[in-house]
């Protein structure tokens, strides 16, 4: 089993050296531990820190979002051959040696996805501003709610593990952050979810957080992608309830108006709507708009079976491409060159503003015919490493995409 610690990275000079330092590298059931500290254009000398401390260092130009530097993190970590990813903050609000706690779930294969939560357990509870704490509650609310009553206790907190199959099954869109995206996309997709109750520190010890540094911010950030994300996965609860709001107002309003109609007839025998009568242009609007939005959310509901399926082919493709032999010798360097010199491919699906060629020299152990080694649960092995073998002659012409 191998085990890659993913560490997204922005001026975290003081604290990278410690948080890499205390990874634990001899884990039960681990027999290989690597460190990937994914750089955000640090302006200070975080990347050389990262780099004497032992840490495999990506370095990312242009600020992309801590959602994509998480994207690429996994990306790389899934190049790397890993069965188990751990993704941990480099601010040191963290404890590395919490890691064995983390996975152990995976490792003894009773979850899917591991997550930290700060507060499943009140004697755990980190001491933060009362905001912050409010402000986790009501998201955390709300992604139960999207996720049909679940109880998740803390869906914000960035110190988590997945294991092989989740990484292979996730699907992420969101630039700002990842953490709540992560919960609706694996529970939509059957995977296994626990909380592991850990203590956290609560406030950091050095510098000002990112992310969290203001709750307006914070909360008009990942509210889109919160709403994004229930949209694409459930389309026909998130357009239906759209259309229940205005299809009960609607029809209050026009309950109202007929009821004072009759109302008038029976006791003035005149039958009338005023002063009423403007509800009725209320009531047919919002009526109208309400059956918009139900034919509107079963075409979505449509769509959302299409997104099944194509989610289904890029699962078969990404566990084609990262069990391979080939992909796993491949060691990229840690700077990355010019997007202008980069094509989009297959492999790179989470990792957009990363991608590069690999020159025929880094793959060369592949052109002796060796079989790839793929998962045991896959089909036909035999077939789909006639096709991958890499042809000398090939190779020695033309470059590589991985």
């Amino acid at each position: 089993m191998k085990l890659v610690v993913t560490i997204p990275a922005l001026n975290e000079e003081k604290t990278i050296a410690h948080v890499v330092n205390g990874i634990p590298r001899n884990l039960p059931g681990i027999h290989d531990v690597e460190v990937i500290v994914v750089n955000d254009g640090s302006t200070d000398r975080t990347a050389e820190a990262a780099e004497a401390a032992g840490a495999m260092v990506v370095n990312v130009k242009g600020r992309p979002g801590l959602g994509t530097i998480f994207r690429i993190g996994v990306e790389r970590a899934m190049r790397r051959g890993a069965d188990i990813i751990c993704n941990i903050d480099g601010d040191g609000q963290f404890d590395p040696r919490d890691i064995a706690k983390l996975v152990d779930p995976l490792l003894r294969d009773e979850a899917d996805f591991v997550t930290c939560s700060r507060f499943a357990d009140p004697e755990l509870r980190p001491t933060m501003p009362r905001v912050k704490f409010w402000g986790n509650r009501v998201v955390t609310g709300l992604i139960n709610w999207v996720c049909g009553g679940t109880r998740f206790s803390d869906v914000s907190c960035g110190f988590r593990a997945f294991n092989r199959e989740a990484a292979y099954r996730m699907t992420l869109f969101g630039r700002f952050t990842y953490t709540q995206e992560c919960f609706i996309d694996l529970f939509s997709k059957g995977m296994r979810i626990h909380e592991v109750p850990l203590r956290v520190r609560g406030v950091r010890e050095h510098g000002k957080s990112r992310i969290a540094s203001s709750i307006l911010k914070y909360g008009t950030n990942s509210l889109p992608i919160i709403l994004r994300a229930m949209r694409d996965i459930q389309p026909l609860k998130f357009f239906g309830g759209i259309g229940m709001l205005l299809f009960i107002p609607g029809l209050i309003a026009g309950l109202c108006v007929t009821g004072w109609y009759f109302y008038t007839g029976l006791v003035e025998h005149r039958y009338r709507t005023t002063p009423f009568t403007s509800l009725i242009t209320v009531s047919g609007v919002l009526v109208t708009l309400a059956f918009v939005m139900g034919v509107l959310a079963l075409l979505a509901d449509m769509l959302g079976r299409h997104r099944k399926i194509s989610e289904e082919m890029l699962y078969l493709a990404r566990r084609r491409i990262y069990s391979s032999r080939r992909t796993m010798r491949v060691v990229l360097p840690s700077e990355e060159v010019p997007h202008q010199t980069m094509g989009p491919t297959l492999h790179d699906s989470w990792a957009l503003p990363v991608m590069r060629s690999i020159p025929p020299s880094a793959i060369q152990a592949d052109s002796n015919g060796e079989r790839e080694h793929l998962e045991p649960s896959s089909e036909a092995p035999s077939r789909s490493t006639r096709r991958s073998t890499v042809n000398p002659t090939t190779a020695a012409s033309s470059s590589v995409k991985v």
